[in-house]
């Protein structure tokens, strides 16, 4: 007994000071959406920080496709040792409503180590569409069920989710046009090819002050720093809408407890530093601060949330 006992102590304390030392080289970070997309900037930058932080390097890749799980997926195929993490938006949190067949569980398979950045999205058309305010898009789908069409970063992203919830609550029916991220879909957006799309407010913001698209309303509760003149959703005729986009940093669930609350609690140091608050903030987001505990409580009720949401508009996995 004491032998097992003795050599549990010695691989705890191994355990412990393997987290003390991390990291001794380079670190991974799979990113899950497209270059230009929310979650890479949100990612990349929190990314230069770590780097910082640590004196080793931080690399980050986009491995995308399938509403962010083919990243997410390629994270738990490598050894949990911390050295390979994954940035995915809330996207991770609607999948297991989306897809029938995830490769993996996503409440069981990975360590939420912490969220990173959130902020509202808004909902942008072409100039060509005609419509100035979000009612004048509301009018429009309700005289023609099912004609008019939205882009979306990928099935699953917050993008789609965000316009389903617009879905449900007004009462519309438009229909799905997945991209690979938010670049092309903002492209086909202002092309005129889709109708609208909820961007992240910096991807837009060109856009917008550029004359090439027209802000209808913001998805948040309160209407955004960047865009000051724009309403919100709820504002514009639908009571009670509210939904923030944030991105997050997750792990294998075989990483050890100590390694963990290691690397949250660099990242809560990054977050916190001003220049990355500031960039952040100029991105429309807000830094968010959570232990390991804290968002693993969030994700779950998030799991729970967008199921529902999902599930009143008539969304099965596929």
């Amino acid at each position: 007994m004491l032998k097992i006992f003795a050599a549990a102590l010695l691989s705890a304390l191994a355990l412990q000071a393997s987290a003390q030392n991390y990291p001794t080289k380079p670190v991974r970070l799979i990113i899950a959406f497209t270059p230009g997309s929310s979650t890479d900037i949100i990612g990349r930058a929190v990314a230069a920080k770590l780097q910082e932080i640590w004196g080793q390097p931080v690399v980050a890749e986009n491995r995308t496709g399938a509403g962010g799980s083919i990243g997410s997926a390629a994270v738990l195929r490598e050894t949990p040792d911390g050295y390979t993490l994954l940035a995915n938006s809330s996207a991770h949190v609607a999948n297991p409503s989306i897809y029938a067949s995830l490769p993996y569980d996503t409440l069981k398979d990975f360590a939420n180590i912490s969220p990173l950045a959130g902020g509202p999205n808004v909902l942008i058309v072409g100039t060509q569409a005609g419509w100035k305010t979000l009612a004048d898009f509301i009018s429009a789908a309700k005289a023609k069920p099912g004609a008019l069409n939205f882009s979306s970063a990928g099935i699953g992203s917050g993008t789609h989710f965000n316009l389903e919830k617009l879905k449900l609550m007004a009462g519309i029916d438009v229909a799905h046009v997945p991209y690979k991220g938010t670049p092309e879909a903002i492209g086909d957006t202002i092309g005129g090819r889709v109708c609208c799309y909820f961007a992240p407010i910096n991807a837009a913001l060109p856009h917008v002050q550029g004359g090439r698209a027209i802000a209808l309303a913001v998805s948040s509760a309160q209407r955004s720093p960047l865009l000051p003149n724009v309403p919100t959703i709820a504002e514009s005729g639908v009571p009670g809408f509210d939904y923030t986009l944030w991105v997050g940093l997750w792990g294998s669930a075989a990483l050890p407890p100590a390694l963990v609350a290691r690397i949250n609690a660099d990242v809560r140091k990054a977050l916190q530093s001003p220049d990355l608050k500031d960039r952040l903030t100029k991105l429309g987001t807000l830094p968010m601060d959570m232990s390991p505990q804290q968002f693993t409580e969030f994700v779950r009720k998030e799991v729970d949330d967008t199921a529902k949401v999902l599930k009143a508009a008539g969304i099965k996995p596929q």
